[in-house]
């Protein structure tokens, strides 16, 4: 049974640094896998992502050292069972509300009796049957991280974070902006006041906590306060901001 690491390192509060991979193309991961993130998320929620990419994504992935995370489009588990059959040990769950929706993620994650996902025994999460202890430690190599996504979720984030199985919560700045009244002021101060405060409390219930942003700065302050796993840019971002600035420095060179 592979490690994994990113449980392994959020559990010792060691920093783990991420990028969001949006990118639906295995070629693209294949360019960002070796460059030593300790995590990457594979996004299926904002990205037209498929079932079938997110598996050529990880198999991109498995050539480097960095840890694959897949965030469905909704806390389904019928998709979680699908995305564990092809090898996901770490998901992130998105828009979770209550304490009732943390515990239906969990249990998405666990063979019965523990939980409801179903029973396959030749699939690539164990490598075609390969693996004759998958059943034994699957339950303990699978990272389970519920994402924060608006004030009625704060308000409870305390309880979510104690549910057993859930291994982090994940704050996301873009829907609580919005849910504030403050729709893409995603640097705004009340809005961070607001999520590093919940984190304290997160990490108060013995749980790590993360978030993404874009700012290399803001990231390393927040691991260096009381987060454990920050996605700090995202492929598509470089991408793009890197034609920008490309294009706008040879404008600028020609006038």
């Amino acid at each position: 049974m592979q490690t994994n690491t990113f449980l392994q390192g959020i559990k010792q509060r060691e920093p783990q640094l991420g990028l969001w991979v949006s990118l639906c193309s295995n070629f693209a991961a294949d360019v960002v896998a070796t460059a030593g993130f300790d995590w990457a998320l594979l996004d299926m929620e904002h990205s037209p992502n498929e079932i079938g990419i997110v598996m050529s994504q990880m198999q991109a992935f498995q050539a480097g050292t960095t840890s694959c995370m897949a965030r469905p489009m909704w806390n389904d588990p019928v998709l979680v069972k699908r995305l564990m059959d092809i090898g996901s040990q770490s998901l992130l769950f998105p828009m979770i509300q209550s304490v009732s929706e943390a515990e239906l993620a969990v249990s998405a994650t666990r063979y019965p009796p523990e939980g409801i996902r179903g029973v396959s025994g030749t699939q690539r999460g164990n490598q075609f049957g390969r693996v004759s202890d998958y059943f034994e430690k699957v339950h303990s190599e699978t990272c389970v991280i519920v994402q924060i996504e608006t004030l009625h979720a704060l308000d409870q984030v305390e309880e979510i974070a104690k549910v057993d199985g859930v291994d982090g919560v994940f704050f996301g700045p873009a829907d609580l902006s919005a849910d504030m009244g403050k729709l893409g002021q995603i640097n705004d101060s009340q809005l961070w006041e607001h999520i590093t405060n919940a984190a304290k409390k997160v990490e108060a219930a013995g749980k790590p906590a993360g978030t993404l942003v874009f700012d290399p700065a803001k990231a390393t302050a927040l691991l260096k306060d009381d987060f454990t796993f920050v996605a700090c840019g995202s492929d598509l971002g470089l991408l793009a901001r890197g034609a920008d600035n490309l294009l706008a420095e040879l404008r600028k060179n020609l006038s």
